[in-house]
């Protein structure tokens, strides 16, 4: 290693970096990246020596099965059904002449409401081969929900599971499109929904105005190969492939259009970041519907010919352990809340999970004590932090897989090859120095193309420089790593002193008590904001409201110590894992009689 890259704090493990200074910016070596950081400022862009992949996600998945035509593509535990990416691609191409029969064409919106089965995947890859974009319905939607989303997307073909838990999806799609039950398979004529013609029902079961999955299989037996791949063809990397609707946390959901270029690119550099090869296999419990699924877990895979393990069709602890340890899985993704239910499972100790390196730990703050039992007992000492938005396909930053445990838990990395990304002030929008407190912004290739169908959304979350502003608040430190420290929106404000969440967050997770805590502001006659923490207890534990605001005394400041305590065993959450505050929010306000207090904010 140069004595230069020693110089700027890099080891042996990250070499090839080209370190030193340049004028009025400072360059630092990490993983043969060169990451530029503006001197004095919140500034940082990350370099590669790989180029972007400008391809569509088809021809990459037609490239990939050639290379690696008999390595395991996708395996589906609960069934034990397999495909090495020589059969995959040739069921994904089944299926693109089965949309293409249906007369589906580039452009044409296909939308697909189901839980983590082999058919999401195989109509994810589809679609791409022939350029129809691929519609994410969440599956705890309803029909309210789901009306809104086929409207809002202007699909033409749903595909959709029977049932999901106590949900019945047929009965739902019945009362949103009623004239489904009296029409032809493919002759759906919905006054609501006048694009929608198309409804597939995955399995056996029939049912009115659907076709089952074999069914939509065998409607392509006369669409040759030439056709698919002609239409292929006339796709550009740079024509929208999916649209993504965000959890809705606040307000109506929004579809961010996302491009081959920015799902593609995104999902193999963040492979690159966990050092995947086709020798890996990656344990997948996060949803397909959502981007940490469809991009960071199948992207990732497809992307580096490596294999895509589906341990069931939803998350369950217990289905997850048993899949690492039979498909002997090198790598495991999932949220903060995923891996706890993971590791506090009583027969976690009878499993083998020596197999696991690496995988990605995001979608909510990682607290230090998980990543630290992650690393230990889990044996991914490879484990990676990754922070982003769906907006930006998702990932901004990422933690090297080499990293430090107190970068690991303390930030979430530097920006991922290819990106920029900066911390400004919210009032100003002008950058602010290192170590201070702002809105996070990106600007790369994994930056949306808009909100679909809403100009004026666009136009708020992108600025005229090409800026995607998140909405987080963040610091950069001098290391040009970043620190989530909350959301605008998330940020309290008590008697004029901002307050982050994540700071008070993050020291309750070290009472011996204390599992997961969750702050939120509610609003005070005084102090125009108050505290209110919902502490989750490990099991057997016990503890009073005295007993923690004690523990807060004289360890942070007396305006951070929580004035309401609050003892649940869950979090309202979305399925994708996120903590909705908004709704913990309403529901303290209520508990706590502060209706008259919160005024029109509660409505």
């Amino acid at each position: 290693m140069d004595e230069e890259n020693v110089k700027n704090g890099t080891d042996d493990k990250r070499d090839s970096g080209v370190a030193g200074e340049a004028a009025g910016s400072t360059e630092i070596g990490v993983l043969g990246n060169v990451m530029k950081v503006g001197r004095g400022l919140s500034y940082a862009y990350t370099g590669s020596e790989k180029p972007l992949i400008g391809e569509t996600i088809g021809h990459m998945l037609e490239r990939i099965a050639a290379t690696h035509p008999d390595s395991e593509a996708l395996v589906f535990v609960p069934r034990n059904e397999r495909y090495t990416y020589k059969e995959f691609f040739e069921v994904c191409l089944k299926a693109a002449k089965g949309l293409v029969a249906l007369g589906v064409k580039k452009g044409d919106r296909v939308a697909i409401w189901a839980t983590n089965h082999p058919e999401w995947v195989i109509t994810q890859f589809a679609t791409s081969l022939i350029g129809a974009i691929l519609v994410t319905v969440n599956p705890a939607y309803r029909t309210h929900e789901l009306r809104y989303g086929l409207e809002n997307s202007e699909s033409q073909t749903l595909i959709l599971i029977p049932s999901f838990k106590s949900s019945n999806y047929v009965d739902m799609v019945y009362e949103v499109v009623p004239e489904a039950k009296e029409s032809e398979p493919g002759k759906v004529d919905s006054k609501g929904l006048p694009l929608l013609k198309n409804i597939i029902l995955i399995g056996d079961e029939k049912k009115p105005g659907m076709f089952t999955w074999k069914e939509f299989l065998e409607l392509g037996s006369n669409v040759s190969d030439k056709e698919v791949v002609s239409m292929g063809d006339t796709c550009d990397f740079d024509d929208v492939i999916n649209i993504q609707y965000t959890s809705g946390t606040t307000g109506l959901p929004k579809g961010a259009s996302l491009t081959h270029h920015n799902i593609l690119n995104n999902g193999f550099f963040v492979g690159e970041a966990m050092r995947f090869t086709d020798k890996d296999r990656l344990c997948i419990p996060v949803p397909f519907y959502h981007c940490f699924g469809m991009v960071l877990s199948n992207l990732a895979c497809v992307t580096h010919g490596a294999t895509m393990v589906i341990p069931s069709e939803y998350f369950d602890p217990l289905a997850v352990l048993e899949a690492v340890e039979r498909e002997k899985c090198t790598a495991l993704n999932g949220v903060p809340t995923m891996f706890i239910a993971e590791l506090e499972h009583p027969e976690f100790g009878r499993f083998d999970l020596t197999s696991l390196r690496t995988g990605i730990m995001a979608g909510a703050p990682c607290p230090v004590e998980v990543m630290k039992r992650v690393n230990d007992l889990m044996h991914m000492t490879e484990v990676t932090i990754a922070y982003g938005q769906t907006e930006t396909s998702p990932v901004i930053t990422q933690t090297p897989y080499n990293d430090t445990l107190e970068r690991r838990t303390s930030t979430v990395g530097p920006p991922i090859p290819h990106t920029e990304v900066k911390i400004v002030d919210p009032e100003t929008g002008g950058i602010v120095p290192i170590g201070e407190q702002g809105e996070l912004c990106c600007r790369g290739y994994q930056v949306m193309r808009g909100y679909y169908n809403n100009e004026k959304a666009t136009r708020e979350a992108i600025d005229e420089a090409g800026w995607i502003h998140t909405g987080d608040i963040a610091l950069m430190r001098e290391d040009g790593t970043f620190k989530i420290t909350g959301r605008i929106k998330d940020m309290i404000i008590r008697g004029g002193e901002n307050i982050y969440p994540r700071e008070i967050e993050e020291f309750l997770y070290t009472h011996p008590k204390v599992r997961d805590a969750q702050v939120v502001g509610v609003p005070d006659k005084k102090y125009g904001e108050e505290i209110c923490v919902w502490i989750q207890l490990k099991e057997g534990e016990s503890a009073t409201e005295e007993e923690i605001k004690e523990f807060c005394k004289g360890k942070i400041a007396h305006y951070k110590i929580p004035r309401y305590v609050k003892f649940v065993t869950e979090f309202p959450m979305t399925v994708t894992g996120k903590i909705q505050k908004y709704r913990m929010r309403e529901i303290s306000i209520k508990e706590l009689g502060l209706e008259d207090v919160a005024g029109i904010e509660t409505a």
